[in-house]
């Protein structure tokens, strides 16, 4: 019997030094970074290339995607050379027409029942501590709204903050959280 629960602590142990060796980090947010070696994090100033859309843009994705890495990590955001490091550009603003709808007058043309605005921003994203993370892409999303009841200038703001949340997940998920 002493020997069982000799070789039971043993293996208890064992188990719990493995893991205690473990520098990886994982959190509610589904991160997986090693804070270890990776404890900063810079954003260059985003661009606006699109040649579109409100003229403070490129300076709310910019603060956006600092504040979403600082809220869901442990790093710490500095003025340049992070450990990680993102710059980029948007690429797209692009309103377009999705589903027409009859005027009821033959004399007069058909109109867009729905717009679609799109916003496409290409991120280069540098992990110097693992160079086989590094990527260059371009993150899109949309959203739609009804100009039969609204202007665009009434709900740009709004479309605008719901499509950032939605690419700088969908960059959050492709740089740290290795889904």
């Amino acid at each position: 019997m002493k020997s069982i629960n000799k070789l039971a602590s043993l293996t208890f142990g064992l188990i719990l030094l493995i893991f205690s060796g473990c520098s990886v980090s994982y959190s509610f947010t589904g991160t997986n970074i090693n804070y270890e070696l990776v404890k900063t994090f810079s954003v260059e100033n985003f661009f606006n290339d699109s040649g579109a859309g409100p003229a403070n843009m490129e300076q709310r994705f910019t603060e956006e995607l600092k504040e979403f890495y600082q809220r869901n990590t442990q790093l710490e955001l500095i003025r340049n050379n992070g450990d990680l490091q993102f710059s980029g550009a948007i690429k797209r603003y692009a309103l377009t027409p999705q589903a027409a709808v009859s005027s009821g007058n033959p004399n007069l043309p058909d109109r867009a029942g729905q717009m679609r605005l799109t916003i496409a921003v290409e991120v280069e994203y540098l992990n110097l501590t693992n160079e086989e993370e590094n990527l260059k892409r371009s993150f899109s999303f949309f959203q739609d709204y009804d100009p039969r009841s609204t202007t665009l200038l009434d709900v740009e703001n709004r479309l605008v903050e719901e499509i950032f949340d939605n690419i700088i997940q969908d960059i959050f998920t492709a740089t740290v959280a290795n889904w």
